[in-house]
């Protein structure tokens, strides 16, 4: 089973990835984990990833395509993989279609957790963490037991990382949203696309994941 899990931040791609990994045994493909390996393994790719990461650069769609390439001829991907946060963009979308075809591998589904953009909103910009113990709060999800007082150390005073602001987390989605709009299109065109509803329980997002992984296995 060869799948693709996409989602935008904060839609639960983390938890569905590590259910499937468990059930199913198959790898788990990150761009992060894969750069990791080039890199600790020394190959030229790996190498020249380094060269940009170690400068805060993006990593070039060349290399990053390379790595993939390189990371699906590995062993344990015959009898499946599972691609999480790639392809980000349409050139990737297009390398990946290359990629496999020269493996001889087949993408069986790409998985989308679709999730209200409001609801993202509320998930990502509801954190807020003590400026005195530094302990980690969500407005929804985790609140401080009593209204403003933290739990930890008793302090009244918090604050919210730029990443976590409203604003921040608004224009970072709207990127993603207009990034993945191809690529979903794309994939929507070849039968490929299975789109699920995240705004529900994990469980109940998990047991249409493994629907799907069952009816195309």
């Amino acid at each position: 089973m060869n799948l693709i899990l996409m989602g935008l931040p904060g839609a639960g791609k983390g938890t569905q990835a590590e259910r499937i990994i468990d059930v199913y045994g198959i790898p788990h493909i990150s761009t992060g984990d894969m750069f990791r390996a080039a890199m600790k393994n020394q190959t030229a790719l790996g190498l020249e990833a380094k060269s940009y990461i170690d400068k805060g650069e993006l990593v070039p769609d060349t290399v990053t395509n390379g790595i993939v390439k390189e990371r699906l001829s590995e062993p344990d991907t015959e009898k499946g993989f599972l691609l999480d946060g790639y392809p980000r963009t349409f050139d990737q979308v297009q390398a990946l279609e290359q990629t496999i075809n020269e493996l001889g591998k087949k993408l069986d589904a790409v998985v989308n957790i679709h999730v209200e953009e409001k609801v993202l909103i509320e998930r990502l910009a509801g954190r807020f963490i003590c400026k005195n113990c530094g302990a980690t709060y969500h407005k929804v999800n985790h609140p401080t037991k009593v209204e403003g007082t933290c739990d930890r150390c008793g302090g009244h005073e918090f604050f919210q990382r730029e990443d976590d602001k409203p604003e921040t987390v608004k224009n970072r989605l709207s990127v993603n949203i207009e990034n993945s709009k191809p690529i979903l299109a794309f994939y929507q065109e070849k039968n490929l696309l299975h789109t699920i509803d995240g705004n529900r329980e994990i469980n109940l997002v998990f047991d249409d994941v493994k629907k799907i992984i069952e009816q195309n296995n």
